[in-house]
């Protein structure tokens, strides 16, 4: 086997309060925070005098993680539009799967989420949508309906 489980995505934010704030509503509990600096991270992720604030939350289950990252140096560069449609390249959301959609659009509605397209249904089996917040980041939500 070559690995063992995803560990976390990370997302690079300007306001992660906002952003923690909205996947604290979700559902994720908060793990910790730290700030990072030095030439060991630099060294890692390819960038010098790199000083960053890191949020790290993980899913109820522990079994997954979403780190948020705010870099005040090097400071962040956007490379697309904040707010790209679904069919940008690069990676367009994470998925959830959540107990009821609706609740959860409503209250991550509360946070300055809004719906990309709708929530639809496929077959009798889920219903899904995705749901834009804070940053631009695109999660999507599946509820299992069997």
């Amino acid at each position: 086997m070559t690995i063992k489980r995803m560990d976390n995505v990370l997302i690079v934010v300007e306001n992660i309060e906002a952003a923690k704030a909205f996947f604290v509503e979700l559902g994720m509990e908060l793990e910790g925070e730290t700030t990072v600096e030095g030439p060991w991270v630099g060294s890692i992720i390819g960038l010098k005098d790199v000083r960053a604030d890191i949020t790290m939350l993980r899913t109820p289950d522990g079994h997954s993680r979403v780190e948020l990252t705010r870099f005040h140096s090097p400071p962040a560069v956007r490379t697309e539009p904040a707010n790209a449609p679904a069919n940008a390249l690069g990676i367009r959301r994470i998925m959830f799967a959540v107990d009821n959609v609706d609740d959860v659009v409503a209250r991550l509605r509360k946070h300055g989420a809004e719906l990309v397209g709708e929530i639809a249904q496929y077959e009798d089996i889920y219903r899904l949508c995705f749901v834009r917040g804070p940053e631009g980041i695109i999660i999507g939500l599946a509820e299992q309906l069997r």
